[in-house]
């Protein structure tokens, strides 16, 4: 897939792809923290699109690793860490942790090789608009949605300036039956203003109020449980593209869900950013921003889009052309959504769009933002 140059993040670009795990660990747990990646590197040198690891440890200060891995393009990499699977190999060494970062990037250039590598390089660099996006995905119990998201929508706002370099810029939160999705945008370091909030007297009274209605059990007094759940809630951006020009100000934000056939995910997302890239480059389309969420078979499209969706629902749905409907309907969860079988026409559309629109929550902006 080539990317045009609205985009500002891609996992299908199909370039090679560099991944470091800055880690620093608890006192005196260095021969651990080696066991624990001895133990663990064998599954992860078996899983394909994995190219090779290293492990290094800091010369000045030995309680500050780095494992960087490379990979043949990121898909195999998003499938492997956001797998139950990954959570399990990694259990050991997490014991170890002290403070972990995990940082991507896309190979843009590189010297030094001398034989052909698997994957391909970046084409070019990527210009973005200095926000990072991220979201969390859960499920709660089935008749609690009503009380779920009145406590959602009701907490006050946390602190937007985490420090000089860094703001949580926009949060937003959308329920689609019992499964809520919540999205952030930061300007700066991610990693901060996730920890930032996590620590805000506001949001840990919400987080405890929405505990005992939780599908999954977590228990955020114990770090491994709330590391856990969170690991598992969390849905990366595969996707990013924006229109450039300056932005409408009728622009309304909407989230659609896209259930996938078992193992389909990836490739339904690939979908949804191959036609949110051609919606970018064409005048008429009312999608000027979006981003594609994936995380297995969950798939979340959010959009800021000029006007009510209802307009051109296939514009909204990113199903432009009868091909790219059938591809969508081979690869949707129709039963889940409640609309099985083909989507042939604007009637199709418009049942898919009713059944895919998330309830929005609540939408908090920072000021100037």
């Amino acid at each position: 897939m080539t990317t045009s140059p609205y985009t500002s993040q891609s996992a299908f670009d199909g370039s090679r792809m560099r991944v470091l795990l800055l880690v620093d660990l608890h006192e005196g747990a260095q021969q651990q923290f080696l066991d624990a990646y001895e133990q663990m590197r064998d599954r992860v040198a078996s899983i394909p699109g994995h190219l090779g690891d290293q492990v290094c440890q800091s010369v000045e200060n030995p309680s500050q690793w780095v494992i960087t891995s490379e990979w043949e393009t990121a898909p195999p990499y998003l499938a492997w860490v956001n797998s139950d699977d990954h959570l399990e190999t990694v259990r050991p060494l997490q014991r170890c942790v002290k403070e972990l970062r995990s940082m991507r990037y896309g190979i843009v250039r590189e010297t030094g090789v001398d034989r052909p590598r698997a994957g391909a390089l970046q084409s070019a660099p990527r210009e973005g608009d200095g926000v990072i996006r991220h979201a969390l995905t859960f499920t709660v119990k089935p008749g609690s949605e009503s009380k779920v998201a009145e406590i959602l929508a009701g907490y006050a706002p946390p602190e937007s300036r985490v420090d000089a370099a860094t703001r949580l810029r926009r949060t937003t939160l959308f329920m689609h039956g019992n499964r809520v999705v919540r999205t952030v945008e930061v300007e700066g370091d991610l990693t901060a203003a996730l920890r930032h909030v996590s620590r805000q007297p506001e949001v840990r009274a919400v987080e405890e109020a929405i505990n005992p209605y939780l599908e999954q059990d977590r228990d955020l007094t114990d770090p491994e449980s709330a590391r856990n759940f969170f690991i598992r809630a969390a849905m990366p951006p595969v996707h990013h593209v924006a229109r450039g020009g300056p932005e409408p100000g009728d622009l309304r934000r909407e989230a659609l869900y896209y259930p996938a056939k078992q193992g389909c995910g990836m490739a339904l997302a690939r979908l949804l950013a191959r036609q949110d890239e051609a919606a970018a480059a064409d005048p008429a389309s009312p999608v000027h921003r979006s981003t594609v969420f994936q995380r297995e078979d969950i798939v979340v499209r959010l959009i800021d889009i000029q006007g009510d969706p209802e307009t051109d629902p296939v514009m909204a749905l990113g199903i432009q052309g009868p091909r790219k409907a059938a591809v969508l309907a081979r690869l949707l969860d129709g039963e889940a959504l409640g609309v099985a079988g083909p989507l042939t026409g604007a009637r199709d559309a418009n049942r898919l769009l009713a059944h895919a629109g998330m309830a929005l929550i609540t939408d908090r902006r920072a000021a100037q933002s």
